[in-house]
C-alpha cells in the first residue's frame, strides 16, 4: 500500500539529510506503528507522504503509483484535533467532502449521519467542538480523516494529549474501528505499550539521520484485549523496544 524507495530529505536550515536513502513498505490493511526518539524525523516521514514537504530524491508510492501531484490518496490526522471551533461537528465532518467537491449536500449529510453512528456519536452533529470531551473530539477528528475516503491513514500521536483512562479507551476504540474498516494505518507514538497493543508491526527509527527502520512483528493475534500486554512474549518485546530506544537516545 505504501512504499518508500531510497528517499532522502533535507531541511533548508540543516546541512545534512535528516532522511537519507530510506526504503520500507507497508502492506494493505496493516496497522503499523512508528516509534523513535523525539525530533528524529518521524513526523517528517508523514509530511513527505502527504506532500506537505518535498523529498530531495527517491520515490514514494501509494498503491503502486507515485504520489507526485496526486490528491486523496491518504488521510492525515495530526496530534491536535484541529476542529474548526466555528463549525458544528457535522460541519467539521463535511469539510473533506467539500474540498473533494462533486458531492451533493444531501449525500454529505447522509455520510455524516452514518459516520457519527459509526463512531458512537449519533445526535451530536449540531454540537460545537468546545461542547465535547477530549476523547469525543479525537473521535470526530478521526471520523473526519475517514471521510477523506482514503485507504491509507496517517495518525500522528492522536492520543498524546489525553488523560490515561481516556487514552486507553481511545486505543481500544481505534482497534475496533480498524477491525471494521480494514484501512491501512501508519501510527506515530512515543508510547511503546501503545505501539505494541495497537499494531501488527512496529517500525523503529534505528539511528539519526534515518537510513532505515527496524521492523518488529507483534506476537499477538487480533482481536486483542489489554490482557495480551501481560503475556511473556509481549513483555519481552516491550523491554526490547525500550532498550533499543534508550540506546538511541544515549548515542
Amino acid at each position: 500500500m505504501l512504499s518508500f524507495k531510497n528517499v532522502a530529505f533535507q531541511y533548508d536550515s540543516e546541512d545534512f539529510d535528516i532522511i537519507d536513502g530510506l526504503s520500507f513498505n507497508i502492506g494493505r490493511g496493516e496497522f503499523v506503528s512508528l516509534i523513535g526518539p523525539s525530533g528524529c524525523g518521524k513526523s517528517t516521514i508523514f509530511r513527505l507522504i502527504s506532500q506537505l514537504l518535498t523529498r530531495k530524491s527517491g520515490e514514494i508510492l501509494v498503491d503502486g503509483v507515485r504520489i507526485d501531484g496526486r490528491r486523496g490518496y491518504c488521510g492525515y490526522m495530526p496530534q491536535r484535533d484541529l476542529l474548526f471551533p466555528w463549525r458544528t461537528v457535522a460541519g467539521n465532518l463535511r469539510l473533506p467532502m467539500e474540498i473533494q467537491g462533486g458531492i451533493s449536500r444531501a449525500e454529505m449529510d447522509k455520510r455524516v449521519a452514518e459516520t457519527l453512528k459509526h463512531i458512537g456519536l449519533s445526535g451530536w452533529g449540531d454540537k460545537r467542538p468546545d461542547e465535547l470531551s477530549g476523547g469525543m473530539r479525537q473521535r470526530v477528528a478521526f471520523a473526519r480523516t475517514l471521510l477523506t475516503g482514503s485507504e491509507l491513514l496517517l495518525l500522528d500521536e492522536p492520543f498524546s494529549a489525553l488523560d490515561f483512562l481516556t487514552r486507553i479507551g481511545m486505543q481500544e476504540w481505534l482497534l475496533d474501528q480498524w477491525g471494521r474498516d480494514h484501512k491501512t494505518v501508519l501510527f506515530i507514538t512515543h508510547d511503546v505499550e501503545e505501539a505494541i497493543f495497537l499494531s501488527s508491526r512496529v517500525l523503529v527509527v534505528e539511528q539519526m539521520p534515518i537510513h532505515r527502520l527496524v521492523s518488529f512483528t507483534v506476537p499477538a493475534p487480533f482481536p486483542r484485549t489489554r490482557a495480551c500486554l501481560t503475556e511473556p512474549n509481549m513483555l519481552a518485546l516491550r523491554e526490547n523496544l525500550i532498550d533499543l530506544l534508550r540506546r538511541e537516545v544515549n548515542t
